[in-house]
């Protein structure tokens, strides 16, 4: 997509053959009998080109609706920018952090299609964005118009923007270099150096979640935020945004829940014990932020092993930080009397899970060669440097 096809779809034209794109979407699932029916179209200046820009959108909305719900339906993407975009439920609750410490305007460095944008103006806070990318920058305004929010947005390097009539600077640094996705702060955009100097004033810059923990400033906060079970992101806030060290934030259908190192007594305060009754697998940003030990504290229990992020506890308490296993009963490790007692007990479906063992479950569960009308799941992992198999049973 282009400047000009972008003027185009925004045009009453363009959104009458959008409004026919969708319907097409939604009612034929095969996209050449789509692109053929749409080109049959009336709507004036629908050339060949439009009409796959429009089936393209449309299915750029069915797909986005995973990230932004219904606001989905009324945005514009680019592929590689719905790709890169926030989730919208992790968006909101930045949003609701910035708005909890008063953050009244906002600039957000590298606004890409809009999302953080959308996420903070829905709280009221006044707010204005930047891109190198033109294209991306009219979308953003596009989609601010769509939703009825305002915003400024402009062409501009965020490295030469002066950050300093806002309350809060937000970056989303792009991490990717020629040869794709990088892991290395050197490749982003803008880079670490001026990551670096944003987080000396209140600020919040989103990271990868994989970003080492020596690499956080000691007066920055790190905090690590999960979806329904699946890690998002990191953000790093910084000045009287800063409240702790680490954080893990868990969102789900029933809100949100926040672990911090205040909740952590340590290692040496929970120690390693047996296998009890119940096992607990932490959620992923409960792992990345380093708090394993606060979920063991938590459910009365202890670690399965000191480097390993599975915890035990003979009482099966509700946490929101973990995800939680009734232990049935241990079978044995080695791979042959495995399979003869999950065949013993007539498991033909299995969930393998492992931890801290050298197993690819994909390939044992071929070998394993089951048949059973009873599903299970089995847990491989280490106890006291030990390979284990534990039949387990997930609490709901």
């Amino acid at each position: 997509m282009d400047l000009d096809d972008l003027a185009w779809l925004l045009s009453d034209d363009g959104q009458l053959l959008l409004a026919e794109a969708t319907a097409l979407v939604d009612a034929e699932p095969d996209p050449l009998r789509a692109q053929t029916a749409l080109r049959r179209t009336t709507v004036p200046g629908a050339t060949p080109d439009r009409t796959s820009l429009a089936l393209s959108q449309a299915g750029l909305r069915r797909r986005a609706e995973a990230k932004l719900g219904a606001l989905a339906a009324r945005m514009y993407f680019t592929p590689d920018a719905l790709e890169q975009a926030t989730r919208l439920s992790v968006a909101r609750h930045r949003a609701a952090r910035l708005r909890a410490f008063e953050a009244g305007t906002v600039i957000d460095l590298g606004c890409g299609i809009g999302g953080d944008l959308v996420a903070a103006a829905e709280t009221g806070a006044l707010v204005a964005g930047v891109d190198l990318d033109p294209v991306r920058v009219a979308l953003a305004r596009a989609n601010l118009d769509a939703l009825g929010l305002p915003g400024a947005v402009q062409v501009a390097d965020a490295t030469t923007v002066d950050t300093s009539p806002f309350d809060v600077a937000f970056a989303d640094p792009a991490r990717r270099s020629a040869r794709g996705r990088s892991f290395s702060v050197d490749d982003w955009t803008p880079p670490w150096r001026f990551v670096e100097g944003l987080l000396r004033r209140d600020a919040c810059v989103k990271v990868a979640p994989g970003i080492p923990h020596e690499l956080v400033p000691d007066d920055v906060e790190a905090e690590w935020v999960s979806d329904h079970g699946e890690v998002k992101e990191a953000a790093l806030w910084s000045g009287r945004l800063a409240t702790v060290r680490r954080r893990a934030t868990v969102l789900g259908d029933g809100g949100l829940a926040t672990l911090t190192e205040e909740d952590d007594p340590g290692a040496a305060a929970v120690g390693v014990r047996p296998v009890g009754r119940y096992l607990h697998e932490p959620d992923g940003a409960v792992i990345r932020a380093g708090l394993v030990t606060a979920v063991a504290a938590a459910t009365g229990g202890g670690l399965l092993d000191p480097h390993l992020a599975y915890t035990t506890s003979d009482e099966a308490p509700a946490t929101p930080f973990a995800r939680g296993y009734e232990v049935l009963e241990e079978l044995p490790y080695r791979e042959k009397p495995l399979r003869a007692a999950l065949r013993e007990r007539g498991i033909g479906r299995l969930e393998i899970k492992k931890r801290g063992v050298d197993v690819v479950p994909e390939q044992l569960r071929k070998r394993l060669a089951l048949s059973g009308d009873t599903e299970g799941t089995l847990v491989l992992t280490r106890v006291a440097g030990e390979g284990t198999a534990l039949l387990v049973r997930p609490l709901r």
